[in-house]
């Protein structure tokens, strides 16, 4: 199998160089490649006049990035996988924020020649955080170059992440909201991050074509090849995975279906009005709706594989032990057909 180059990407403080680290053990024969920022000596000046010192910061960081990088990367792929807390990439997100006009222009220019020498990530892992968690954590780590940050430039910056990754095209990304996380003190926050890297990973190893595969595991009949059609599906698409997000979709489709429900009630009432049987009404009004219903419950079991997936959950087994416990249990009575008076 061929070794991997994993990016971990966020804005400052959400815990890249942390994961990076703690991810090591997960990955057979990893190697770790961590910025080095503290040795920029015009950090700190442009965090309290990014006007004046944004040209000197940008074109240190790039040229340390590609001195790191361009002999670095090669050799560790070459040991094993390799994790890293930033990617070549993201230096350019910066200067877009921060360089105008002239400047902008010629550091596009050397970004662009560096650029083209240094190998891509495999995979980057987006650590989203919200605004105020990560002014707290800044605040908590009180490095001394940060102290005098403007809040606004770390909306700013989350901003630029969130465009620049949603339009990627060559990379996959995986986004884990990692608001509730510390993967310092919780191993099991570590657990589910490597869990997510190595299904996103699997989905990519496949020496058929995509098209091949997907109508190969469709075909298999079983809900562990459906989980692994989405998870292919997903990277190919680079669907979002955030959990909330699916789960608002899952929730819309619940609603499709109610709607359509809601048709079969009302026609099935109509029906009876006009002289036909409960049976037949209920039937007929079933048929006329059958295609549409049929499309909205296909969409609810992908949306429920698919937070499956996000959450690590094997969807056959989960469902055959529930049902195990289900045949044992004793149900309410308005959970059952009502008995026949005799």
């Amino acid at each position: 199998m061929s070794h991997k180059f994993i990016a971990i990407e966020g804005v400052i403080g959400v815990g890249k160089t942390t994961l990076a680290r703690l991810l090591q053990p997960h990955f057979p024969n990893a190697s770790i490649l961590l910025e080095v920022f503290e040795e920029n000596p015009f950090l700190a000046d442009f965090y309290q006049n990014r006007a004046l010192y944004a040209f000197q910061t940008q074109i240190f960081f790039l040229l340390s990035r590609y001195h790191q990088q361009h002999e670095a990367v090669p050799a560790a792929l070459q040991r094993g996988y390799l994790l890293s807390d930033y990617t070549f990439a993201k230096d350019e997100l910066f200067a877009w924020l921060n360089l105008k006009d002239d400047e902008l222009a010629m550091y596009g220019r050397v970004h662009a020649a560096l650029g083209a020498k240094i190998p891509k990530p495999d995979l980057i892992v987006y650590l989203r955080v919200d605004h105020d968690e990560v002014m707290r954590r800044i605040t908590l780590r009180d490095r001394h170059y940060e102290r005098d940050m403007d809040p606004e430039y770390i909306r700013q910056l989350a901003a630029a992440y969130e465009a620049w990754l949603s339009n990627l095209q060559d990379t996959a990304v995986l986004t884990i909201d990692a608001n509730e996380l510390n993967f310092l003190s919780h191993p099991h926050d570590v657990a589910f991050a490597a869990a997510q890297i190595k299904q996103v990973l699997a989905a990519q190893i496949t020496p058929r074509p995509l098209a091949e595969a997907h109508l190969k595991l469709l075909a298999d009949g079983r809900l562990p090849a459906f989980q692994t059609f989405h998870r292919e599906l997903d990277t190919m698409k680079g669907f979002d995975p955030d959990l909330f997000f699916n789960y608002i979709l899952l929730v819309e489709e619940m609603g499709e279906i109610a709607s359509e429900l809601v048709k079969v009630w009302s026609d099935a009432a109509r029906y009876r009005a006009d002289g036909r049987t409960t049976d037949s009404a209920h039937r007929e009004a079933i048929e006329k709706h059958r295609a549409t219903l049929r499309n909205e419950l296909a969409d609810l079991l992908a949306y429920t594989l698919k937070l499956a997936n996000y959450t690590g959950i094997d969807m056959e087994q989960a469902y055959l032990e529930k049902m195990k416990k289900n045949i044992a249990r004793t149900w309410p009575d308005e959970r059952t057909q009502p008995k026949e008076k005799l």
